[in-house]
């Protein structure tokens, strides 16, 4: 039975990470695109100034495989079902941590993105085969890289994932 609920609503829980289908209507497309990739840019735009102050400073953006244009354009890949909003939302969170990446390429921030796999949350409904800690593990490893590390990537535990 499908329960609908408001734009907002759906904006809340998308961005408290809640499960729920998402539609391929507009305001679902939108708030998706809003907890992923507006709501961190305001956060490291923010931040840019106390990054800046810190000895090695890091971002790592959360991402998804399935923001891989590579592998969703490659019939050979299962990357999972089509999502109309979310696959596409962490492409442009990829396309922003690029971004930031460019801009700060004089810096010792090093920025990256990171694939966490399918972990058991609530977002998944707990019906991922990775529990939290190891899907933790990809991001901690980005955030206490090295100076000089590599910045501008998108990572999973197998290395690099292409964009």
């Amino acid at each position: 039975m499908a329960v609908r609920i408001s734009p907002a609503r759906a904006r809340e829980r998308l961005c408290a990470g809640q499960a729920m289908w998402v539609t391929t209507g507009g305001a679902s497309v939108r708030g998706t695109a809003v907890c992923s990739v507006h709501s961190q840019a305001r956060a490291e735009s923010g931040k840019t100034a106390t990054l800046r102050r810190s000895a090695s400073p890091r971002i790592v953006n959360v991402s998804s495989a399935v923001a891989s244009l590579t592998r969703q354009a490659d019939p050979d890949i299962e990357i999972g079902p089509v999502m109309a909003a979310y696959s596409p939302s962490k492409s442009f969170l990829n396309a922003v941590t690029v971004q930031y990446a460019r801009q700060f390429a004089d810096t010792n921030i090093l920025i990256n993105a990171a694939c966490p796999g399918l972990v058991a949350t609530d977002f998944t409904g707990f019906h991922g085969p990775r529990t939290p800690e190891q899907g933790a593990a990809t991001a901690i490893r980005l955030a206490t890289l090295p100076d000089g590390g590599p910045t501008g990537s998108f990572f999973e535990d197998g290395g690099v994932i292409p964009w």
